[in-house]
């Protein structure tokens, strides 16, 4: 089986599947890897920032062991600014490169409108006459982005409850590569809130550690 996790930003794949996709693939499936937006010294980031960011996406690609990582490279927090046919054709294009049978999406009303962009892009590209090869997908939770979505009447409903009990530490140590983003407590993004995020939902699925997700679009 070949897994395809979509991250708006780098870190968007650990902290909301990370756990799961290390479950993948010790269970013997192929990795896949999107990763939306970019930085670069031409969007105003410092020229040794880019270079450690590149740095840890390597690291992070290699610890997962993903088959291959599609860097599209739009500009963080803009990419709602773009024609929206582009970032289909962008999945789309992937899609029949990878023929991948499981999707990691981000939830829809995230916060954050890079969030929401993916998601109502990703809608018109899983259509079963267009990527058959396609048998899920499922939305995954980001925190500092799912549980901010105050004004929204939409909220975060997991109805899929993932065992990461054997996964959860490296899920924390791949996490604490990305140093820019992780911080300490009380902090959202910091080793005790995704601890705490992982016993919670371990406890709505009957497990030490879980990972929560809803389900999208099943096809079997």
């Amino acid at each position: 089986m070949k897994i395809l996790v979509v991250a708006p930003h780098p870190d968007d794949e650990t902290l909301g599947c990370g756990g799961t996709l290390y479950r993948h693939k010790q269970e013997g499936n192929e990795l896949y890897w999107i990763i939306v937006t970019g930085i670069s010294v031409e969007t105003g980031w410092s020229a040794e920032t880019v270079k450690t960011r590149a740095g840890e996406i390597d690291t992070v690609a290699d610890k997962y062991g993903f088959q291959d990582v599609l860097q599209f490279g739009l500009p963080t927090t803009r990419i709602d600014t773009l024609p929206i046919s582009d970032l289909i054709g962008k999945f789309t294009d992937v899609y029949s490169k990878v023929e991948p049978g499981i999707i990691y999406m981000p939830f829809s009303c995230d916060v954050h409108t890079d969030h929401q962009f993916v998601a109502k892009a990703m809608q018109s590209t899983y259509k079963w006459f267009r990527s058959p090869h396609i048998q899920k997908v499922l939305m995954y939770e980001t925190v500092s982005e799912t549980e901010y979505n105050f004004a929204e009447h939409r909220t975060f409903r997991p109805n899929v409850f993932v065992d990461i009990s054997n996964y959860l530490d490296d899920k924390i140590e791949v996490m604490n590569l990305y140093e820019s983003e992780i911080g300490e407590f009380p902090f959202p993004r910091c080793e005790t809130a995704l601890r705490s995020l992982a016993a919670f939902r371990g406890s709505q699925g009957g497990f030490e550690a879980a990972e929560a997700f809803e389900l999208v679009y099943e096809r079997n």
